[in-house]
């Protein structure tokens, strides 16, 4: 019993203390991750806390159970339009992407340790793949908002491209085993399975789970749990049949968040303290696993080998894979930079060792460099390498609450909305505003007593604003009660253009205002937003731009797949 409250007592004081230090390091830009992994380490037995583990076994246990938490909960996140959007470039980078960064990098590790080109070419299988739970964890917290095609893209692959990364490092490791003998044949079948299992089984889970979902009702907590135990399952079940289980539980994630019943606001908000504690232990565990006495000798070449990923091979794959895309180049280069490594490259790299290949306690220590490496100079840049080249889109003002109200056929919410001292809506009766259609206001809640809305007069600073309204209505409330209104004009000012229209304004008649004229192959009676969706070459998703007769037309605004306003940005004048 006292051994046992010793573990406890030490796992819940670096669980602690790593929380703690991630407070005070989150206002230096040093991701959450990051600081888990070091507080590992520092506990681990060239620290401090001198603690013994060497348990590679629970290690890879542990990191497949939060990776599949990690990939279901990105995957409820994940809106079906804007998956489809990113579909086609986020599965090139899955799988061709993932072959060339690898290849380059083994190359060039072939030239830097001197390796055999076997193990140099599973090191760069193991590195090759991004990350899901640092991309997931770093976008969110990078105090940012990134234009839906790039964050979509940057999900969506991270999201897939576990299946090749696993794929490559088991073919290289039979490789290694057996020099003498390469099957393409049987690789080539194993690929196929890994991506057509991995993806039926997850289309068929997940249409299972959506339509069940619904009637099985247990109490906010334990319908996340629920959740849980059905990707966890999934991810087993798909494994043990020669699928991709991380491809399968991702979209169990995307069709049940999807679903004509989605999970709720409460649900979605208990799975991310799920995945948080997912994220947490297992880089924890991960940093304890390291021994920084071992890495020494090998750290400046395993740093040459993570500059030459993120500087070269990342950059160089990311740009051949997304050029049949027409991604303008401040998205290629940013979709370049953020190619997260985190603890899957980690978890691929105890493969090896398991496995038995020479030389592979080398390539798990290069992998962990390069893990720390990326989190230190790549997940610290999100936000800013974001706004340096202009991949962002103005902050939006989130509800203070959201609750999502049963037996809604049009996934009706209550939202409250909090105004702060320079609103939109200050002055104005809640009764008088112009609402989105199907919405419905409830009340205000003023120095802490509810008021009808006919009753509380003109809006004031520090109201709270309840009204019902269904999902696709929430940006128009947004800018109705945004918290900032001058704030939220210039920043949409700067992203979309000096002027906004409504999509359905006449192009002609717009295009006459500044004394341009349309195109001739475009016919005089379209809207703006016909004019938009011609002029691109795809779907378009927010933060799209077309230029046209000298002036820039930017989508400011979508509701699902409709496009409601139109950014209009003047040329520059010379000089």
């Amino acid at each position: 019993m006292e051994v046992l409250n010793e573990i406890l007592l030490a796992g819940a004081f670096i669980l602690l203390a790593a929380l703690l230090l991630g407070a005070f390091s989150s206002r230096m830009g040093l991701p959450l991750l990051l600081v888990f992994l070091l507080v590992g380490m520092f506990a681990g037995q060239d620290g401090p806390g001198g603690i013994q583990f060497n348990d590679y076994g629970l290690s890879f246990l542990v990191g497949n159970i939060a990776l599949a938490v990690i990939l279901l909960d990105g995957g409820l996140r994940t809106q079906y339009a804007i998956f489809q959007v990113a579909l086609r470039p986020a599965l090139v980078l899955a799988s061709a992407g993932v072959v060339i960064t690898a290849a380059l990098v083994g190359a060039f590790a072939v030239w830097m340790f001197g390796l055999d080109w076997r193990t140099a070419a599973l090191l760069g299988a193991v590195v090759g793949s991004t990350d899901a739970a640092a991309v997931f964890a770093l976008l969110k917290s990078a105090g940012v908002r990134i234009g839906d095609r790039v964050a979509a893209t940057l999900e969506a692959e991270s999201g897939m491209n576990d299946p090749m990364a696993v794929f490559l490092t088991i073919a290289l490791i039979g490789v290694a085993l057996t020099p003498g003998e390469i099957p393409l044949g049987r690789l080539g079948l194993e690929l196929v399975e890994q991506f057509g299992i991995g993806g039926a089984a997850g289309m068929a889970f997940g249409w299972l789970t959506s339509r069940a979902l619904p009637h099985v009702r247990l109490g906010v907590g334990l319908d996340a749990l629920l959740l849980c135990a059905i990707g966890v399952s999934v991810f087993a079940l798909t494994n043990a049949v020669g699928g991709s289980g991380f491809l399968a539980v991702y979209l169990v994630g995307v069709l049940v968040g999807n679903a004509r019943t989605p999970a709720s606001d409460d649900i979605l908000r208990a799975m991310d303290g799920m995945a948080w504690l997912a994220q947490s232990g297992m880089f924890l565990l991960l940093g304890l696993l390291a021994t920084p006495s071992e890495l020494v000798h090998l750290v400046v070449p395993a740093l040459g080998v993570a500059a030459f990923l993120m500087f070269v091979a990342r950059p160089v794959a990311v740009w051949a894979c997304l050029a049949p895309f027409r991604f303008e180049a401040r998205e290629t280069w940013y979709v370049s930079w953020v190619g997260l490594r985190g603890a899957v490259p980690i978890v691929l790299a105890m493969f090896p060792l398991f496995a038995g290949v020479p030389e592979a306690k080398r390539v798990f220590d290069v992998a962990f460099v390069v893990v720390l490496a990326s989190l230190l100079a790549q997940g610290t840049t999100v936000g800013a390498v974001a706004r340096a080249l202009g991949v962002t889109l103005p902050l939006r003002a989130e509800p203070k609450a959201r609750i999502q109200l049963t037996g809604s056929a049009g996934g009706h919410e209550l939202l409250e909305f909090a105004l702060g001292p320079r609103s939109a809506a200050l002055g104005s009766a809640l009764d008088a505003l112009e609402l989105p259609p199907d919405t419905r206001a409830v009340s205000v809640m003023r120095d802490g007593e509810p008021l009808p809305p006919s009753e509380a007069g003109p809006l004031a600073p520090g109201d709270v604003v309840a009204v019902i309204a269904p999902r696709s209505a929430l940006l128009r409330l947004e800018d109705i009660f945004l918290a900032d209104a001058d704030t939220a004009t210039t920043a949409r000012h700067r992203a979309f253009g000096e002027f906004l229209f409504d999509a359905d304004a006449l192009a002609a008649d717009v295009f006459a205002l500044y004394g341009a004229a349309l195109p001739q192959h475009v016919p005089g009676g379209v809207t703006l937003g016909e004019l938009v969706r011609a002029e691109l070459p795809r779907r378009p998703v927010e933060g799209d731009a077309v230029a046209c007769a000298g002036l820039v037309l930017t989508v400011a605004e979508m509701e699902g797949p409709r496009l409601r306003r139109i950014g209009l940005r003047l040329p520059r004048a010379p000089g």
